[in-house]
């Protein structure tokens, strides 16, 4: 039985470890040849473990997002390797520390949109352009359930990720007649190896506080994201375009105003990315 993405070229930001990784897994089982792109050189290692076990390709790229020319050679990377893009999954991200607006600072503030709303716009700028000469394909772009609703201590970083929101609903509208579909995935709270390390927990605590702000009552995993990313990549949500997706719980539509506020979250993308 062929998978639901049999035969597409899929590239991945963030690849390396959390939601990227667990994308790129479900990805190629699914049947995609991958371009799988970080900064932090873990996308060797997925890589290899791909091309180990499945009858399919990954091709690892060193890309700082928020680098042009990195995001050029990874769309080229595609491009040379399989000679098409078909899908663009925008996941890389970084979070910055958590503070009160007035504490944060200029650099900050330009690393946290650099990676996240540049890197994004970087993505889907080359991608659409290699799409436009192939006739299509689908963009996934990794948001947050910090661009949704308000989020204490996280205004440098909502700002990016409502930002991510907006260039996807005005992106769906320019490249809808063109067979081009951009969609986002906004996640809530989500455990992954980061978090984990940061916490020095091994495995997800049943009673961390923001839990409680939650109506699932649990922690998100990184296949829930890519579940998500699986669905929008796939011919399956082929009138589907502009959407912002919650997977977060039911966090965004329970949301009491508290600020869910996560003691020592200081350095840790929320969403993992």
């Amino acid at each position: 039985m062929a998978g639901r993405l049999e035969g597409k070229i899929a590239v991945i930001t963030g690849a390396g470890s959390g939601m990227g990784k667990a994308m790129a897994e479900l990805f190629s089982a699914e049947g995609a040849n991958l371009v799988l792109a970080d900064i932090s050189g873990k996308q060797e290692e997925v890589a290899a473990k791909i091309n180990a076990g499945a009858n399919v390709r990954a091709v690892p790229v060193h890309c700082d997002v928020s680098n042009e020319a990195d995001v050029q050679n990874m769309i080229a990377t595609a491009e040379k390797e399989f000679g098409r893009l078909d899908i663009l999954c925008n996941n890389a991200g970084f979070g910055g520390p958590m503070a009160a607006l007035h504490e944060q600072t200029s650099e900050i503030w330009d690393k946290v949109h650099g990676t996240n709303i540049k890197g994004a716009w970087l993505g889907m700028k080359y991608g659409i352009i290699s799409m436009l000469k192939t006739g299509g394909g689908s963009i996934v772009n990794t948001t947050s359930a910090s661009g949704v609703v308000g989020w204490k201590h996280h205004s440098v970083y909502g700002a990016a990720k409502a930002g991510v929101n907006q260039l996807t609903k005005t992106a769906a509208l320019d490249y809808s007649d063109k067979n081009i579909r951009i969609n986002a995935i906004a996640p809530g709270t989500m455990w992954t190896g980061l978090v984990g390390a940061s916490q020095q927990f091994a495995e997800p605590p049943a009673d961390f506080p923001t839990l409680a702000g939650i109506p699932m009552g649990r922690w998100g995993l990184a296949k829930d994201i890519a579940n998500a990313a699986l669905f929008f990549a796939s011919d399956e949500s082929a009138y589907v375009t502009g959407t912002i997706l919650p997977v977060d719980g039911g966090y965004s539509i329970g949301f009491s105003g508290m600020g869910a506020e996560r003691p020592g979250m200081t350095t840790v993308n929320k969403d993992g990315s």
